[in-house]
């Protein structure tokens, strides 16, 4: 798959597209960049990104990758699922990062599933942008959503 399936990735229509799972202190917000993170983007022509508060924000978007135009034997035939996210912290406070990426089936059980977490203390890490990256492969047939959620 090699296109992005999110809808507003990086917040241009603010929340469209997204469902808040938690919402959580000052809920999530979209600043201009370079906002309170204080670091450019490393794609330029991304003007805006989505920033949480000090308690827990999760937003969620599940890809319906029929509706998507994929077939059920493109699908059926494992085509490699590439996971791109990038995350940043603030200079003036710690922060935590989530990621989940669910592979599901028709009845969106899961077939195959992804987490990453991290805390950073801005006294130990300079709060540039980081990128997580997966790829899933062989994950066997009857995908047909993703669920990506992440805060």
């Amino acid at each position: 798959m090699s296109r992005n399936l999110l809808k507003n990735p990086s917040g241009e229509e603010d929340m469209a597209f997204w469902k808040l799972t938690q919402n959580g202190g000052d809920r999530w917000k979209v600043e201009k960049l370079p906002g309170s993170c204080g670091y450019g983007y490393p794609d330029c022509g991304v003007n805006k990104y989505f920033t949480t508060s000090f308690a827990l924000c999760l937003k969620r978007q599940v890809v319906d990758l029929l509706a998507e135009g994929y077939s059920d034997e493109d699908l059926d035939a494992q085509p490699d699922v590439f996971v791109n996210d990038w995350y940043s912290g603030r200079s003036d406070c710690g922060f935590f990062y989530l990621l989940s990426v669910l592979l599901l089936d028709e009845e969106q059980k899961v077939i195959q599933e992804f987490q990453e977490s991290v805390s950073l203390n801005p006294d130990c890490d300079d709060c540039s942008w980081k990128q997580v990256t997966k790829i899933f492969s062989n994950y066997g047939p009857g995908l047909r959503f993703i669920s990506f959620e992440h805060g």
